[in-house]
């Protein structure tokens, strides 16, 4: 279903590629302003068409804005996109963040300007891509090309250890890749044998007889990949290394989006194809999924970098989102469609934060810090919002998705959600703790000793552009969360059997 009669996926998916083309064959000039100027403005392109999803959308369960059209006909390959209630808002999230990303990090790129942005723009393509495809082949092809832009983005830009991040990611990610192009040969191939022709295409595969030993192991098989993609431990140790020596704007794309396309791949592609799977994984995933909390909430206590204890609470808030995913039911599904968005909002805001952070002074490290409100108190505000939203403060956004997950798995399993709550009491103790050492703390020797904290300059104009967007999508799906879940419903829904509806309206 098309309701605009226009191909306004591909317009979205290719845009940022068109772009990037241009950007490489016809900018001669060096003038970075002039180079980064044009990348935001298609990314704002692709961002008010995005938005435009939203105008056109039916609250159904149906995919929308379908189009398909013959790609490898002989293998019957399609190129086909569409989006539901639960690619929605990771389409629009990722149009979002990439501008944001970009006009937050301004300055966090100085050498090969115009090459970061060119694989900037070819990995936006690569995302929206994955969250649009419809067909498998097509779908892997996305997954893949993802990994080149971000091969070079952290290799070429990244810190001192990059190529070690580097190949750590790619090597990871490349192996689950493997197993999941097998899935889909492999289920390719069952379909053809039960008479629905020589087809990738995700609608008709959902309707397969797979006896319960091939849904086991194809879920084995994709969900070893989406499982290192999220990550879920012990598939996790390649996060810290990547998000540690990517360059911001990258950190916040790795962490705001990348890490959503593994839970996307377990609820677009586990769940419906292979649901008798489901209770067989559920305990050893719920198992792994308190282990995260408990592991990443620790190591995050632990750390004395501040980007390195966001990197290691984005581990614990994953965990939870995926203990979500296999605990299933409606209210799990509607927590975990609301926190993708959720989790992707404030840990973007986090990153964006610290990275101006260390424009200011030079470091991230927390005994290099403190007391620094006194001098950027607008900063201290914004910090204290990502944080609040972060610790899911009721009012804010990160309180909706958490309450409704937990809410979920103490349904099914009260144990479960005991230490499920884990996230949100440890996500309190060290936020806290970066907080009051950061921004109250006294000033370190170290702090006076390298330059005069009171000229230090407060956030610019830019950095708060790019910082508000995302403070007032906090607040509003906050306050009024049925702007998410009136969207997401049907496919929830859908996706559990449940007919009953979930709502959190404010009166």
């Amino acid at each position: 279903m098309n309701t605009m009669g226009f191909p306004i996926l591909s317009v979205i998916v290719f845009l940022p590629l068109l772009g990037a083309i241009v950007l490489a064959l016809f900018f001669r000039t060096k003038d970075e302003a002039t180079l980064k100027g044009w990348a935001l403005a298609v990314m704002l392109v692709d961002l008010a068409l995005a938005l435009a999803l939203l105008v056109y959308w039916q609250n159904t369960a149906d995919m929308q804005f379908v189009e398909s059209t013959p790609w490898v006909a002989s293998l019957g390959i399609n190129y086909m996109l569409g989006v539901d209630g639960i690619s929605l808002f990771l389409v629009l999230l990722t149009a979002l963040l990439m501008p944001v990303a970009l006009l937050g990090g301004w300055r966090a790129v100085d050498k090969n300007v115009k090459g970061f942005l060119f694989f900037m723009l070819v990995l936006q393509t690569g995302v929206l891509g994955v969250f649009t495809a419809l067909d498998l082949v097509l779908f892997y092809v996305f997954w893949e090309a993802m990994l080149i832009p971000v091969y070079f983005l952290i290799g070429l830009w990244g810190g001192e250890r990059r190529r070690y991040a580097t190949m750590k990611f790619f090597l990871y990610t490349m192996a689950g890749s493997a197993l999941m192009l097998v899935g889909i040969l492999y289920l390719a191939t069952v379909g053809f044998r039960q008479g629905a022709g020589f087809t990738f295409s995700l609608l008709a595969l959902k309707d397969l007889a797979l006896t319960p030993t091939q849904q086991v192991g194809l879920f084995l098989a994709f969900g070893l990949a989406f499982a290192v993609k999220a990550p879920l431990f012990p598939f996790h140790t390649w996060l810290p290394d990547a998000y540690g020596e990517s360059p911001m704007p990258v950190t916040v794309i790795l962490a705001g989006v990348l890490s959503k396309m593994g839970i996307y791949g377990f609820l677009r592609l586990c769940l419906p194809l292979f649901p008798d799977a489901l209770p067989v994984f559920t305990p050893i995933v719920a198992v792994l999924a308190i282990i995260g909390i408990i592991y990443g909430s620790l190591a995050a206590l632990a750390q004395k970098n501040a980007k390195m204890l966001v990197a290691y609470s984005s581990v614990a808030h994953i965990a939870l989102i995926i203990l979500g995913v296999f605990v299933l039911n409606i209210q799990t599904a509607q927590g975990v469609l609301v926190q993708v968005v959720n989790h992707g909002l404030n840990i973007a805001i986090l990153f964006l934060l610290l990275g101006m952070l260390h424009e200011r002074y030079g470091t991230l490290e927390m005994d290099k810090l403190g007391g620094v409100w006194k001098y950027i108190p607008a900063f201290g505000v914004f910090l204290l919002i990502a944080m609040l939203a972060s610790v899911g403060l009721p009012g804010l956004n990160g309180f909706v998705g958490e309450f409704l997950i937990l809410v979920g798995v103490f349904r099914v399993n009260q144990t479960y959600a005991a230490f499920a709550a884990l996230t949100m009491v440890l996500g309190a103790w060290y936020m806290f703790n970066l907080y009051r050492q950061v921004m109250q703390g006294p000033v370190s020797d170290d702090m006076e000793r390298t330059r005069e904290p009171k000229s230090v300059r407060d956030l610019s104009l830019r950095e708060v552009v790019a910082l508000l967007p995302i403070v007032v999508l906090i607040f509003v799906i906050g306050l009024f969360p049925d702007v998410v879940f009136n969207r997401t419903d049907a496919s929830a829904k859908a996706l559990t059997g449940e007919t009953q509806t979930v709502t959190m309206k404010s009166e």
